[in-house]
């Protein structure tokens, strides 16, 4: 009985020796054939390189497919902000804005403006040769009528007399009009945009000849280098009247200790500096710690009210090493020192002797270009007082240090500016 047992399990020991020396053939299978199929991938062959190479050149082909696709989305909502926000709608140009930011964080500097010339905005210099071929082909597409050019045609019938029934020296003089004393070459754009002859009429070399006159006077009356008046206006450096510089400066000074010696306050500075410039000459300075938005429109005129406004003049200045710069000098209006005067000898017994000395500022500034735009910006390099006495002539000029409380300034558009015309060109 026992020994049948005995044999029973030696029987059962071999059928399991058996089992296992099958499945270990067969997992040594497996083994060999997962190196073989790890071998074959770490060494593809020729064909499969071919492959591989074909798979890649595809997936960055569409990977550049998806990113145009996603640039265009975001130009497209950039170019919608930027008409909105010219149109008045800043909420819904910010959306946009935001949306194209989203898509594209540098959408911005991507984008390739194809709008029409702006004689004070940025990079809008036409090719001379594109604007010949187009006011020569404008010419052609005009007809003579009457021996007399017509300027435009009337779209529709109308009773009124049209516009193309004024003679050309008259058209010119409204022209002129637009432009103004105030050099608004942007409006003469804009009106360029109406027709094939408007379009021609703001093209007038004695237009863009008038207006540089005005703006470097005799220092322009030669073309050379420029091909053309309206090429050097909007290519020489000078100073832009259709707005504002303004230069903020902010720093934290140190108050004075609490009476018991607890604590010591420190209060933050802010304040702006102002500079306005006029076609013929005449600049206008203010200091003040008031807000843009309540100080740029008192700028408007020339004549304003605001205290502490100092008025001068100005000149350009281009060195031989073509930077240009901007020399003002300004003083007090001289009604506001009688003003003064009058105002300190209502506290006095008696009359006080009537100011001795005259002071007046220099600043020199130097003219560069920043982001689309050009000539929006300052930077100092020099301001000094003088001070004169008028006893004995004599002139004593104090030099300020330039530091960091002197910030640059930068230019700011105010329409307001320039949305009368009290002159003509």
């Amino acid at each position: 009985m026992a020994e049948s047992v005995i044999n029973s399990l030696g029987i059962v020991e071999d059928q399991d020796g058996e089992n296992g020396s099958t499945d270990d053939a067969n997992l040594h299978v497996e083994l060999n054939v997962f190196r073989a199929q790890w071998m074959s991938e770490l060494k593809p062959n020729s064909a499969s390189n071919g492959g591989n190479r074909g798979l890649s050149s595809r997936a960055a082909d569409l990977k550049r497919k998806q990113e145009l696709a996603r640039e265009e989305k975001a130009r497209e909502l950039f170019l919608k902000a930027v008409e909105e926000e010219e149109n008045g709608a800043v909420y819904e140009a910010i959306k946009y804005y935001r949306r194209a930011m989203q898509i594209v964080p540098d959408i911005e500097f991507k984008i390739n403006y194809s709008r029409s010339p702006d004689p004070d905005g940025g990079n809008e210099n036409d090719m001379d040769g594109e604007i010949e071929d187009l006011l020569a082909y404008f010419h052609q597409q005009l007809t003579l009528q009457d021996n007399s050019l017509k300027i435009c045609v009337p779209e529709v019938d109308i009773a009124q007399m049209h516009i193309s029934a004024l003679p050309p020296e008259v058209l010119m003089y409204i022209f002129r009009w637009v432009v103004s004393r105030d050099l608004d070459l942007r409006a003469l754009e804009q009106l360029s945009l109406v027709c094939r002859g408007f379009y021609i009429c703001a093209r007038d070399p004695e237009i863009w000849r008038s207006a540089c006159l005005r703006a470097w006077g005799r220092s322009c009356t030669k073309l050379v280098p420029f091909n053309s008046w309206r090429e050097m206006f909007l290519e020489r450096p000078r100073v832009r009247f259709d707005g504002v510089y303004i230069s903020k400066t902010a720093y934290i000074r140190q108050g004075e200790e609490s009476l018991d010696g607890f604590y010591r306050a420190w209060h933050q500075v802010e304040y702006y500096r102002y500079l306005r410039f006029f076609p013929d000459g005449q600049v206008m300075m203010l200091t003040t710690p008031e807000d843009p938005l309540v100080t740029v429109p008192r700028l408007r005129s020339r004549n304003t009210r605001v205290e502490s406004i100092m008025c001068g003049h100005y000149r350009l200045s281009q060195d031989t090493d073509n930077q240009t710069k901007v020399f003002v000098v300004v003083s007090k209006r001289k009604e506001e020192k009688v003003a003064e005067y009058q105002r300190i000898s209502r506290f006095c017994r008696r009359n006080p002797a009537a100011p001795e000395t005259e002071h007046s500022f220099h600043v020199g500034l130097q003219l560069s270009s920043g982001g689309r735009q050009s000539f929006n910006k300052l930077n100092w390099i020099h301001h000094s007082c003088h001070i004169t006495y008028r006893s004995t002539g004599e002139t004593v000029v104090t030099a300020f240090d330039l530091d960091q409380m002197y910030a640059s300034f930068y230019f700011a558009r105010v329409k307001s500016y320039t949305a009368f015309s009290e002159r003509p060109l």
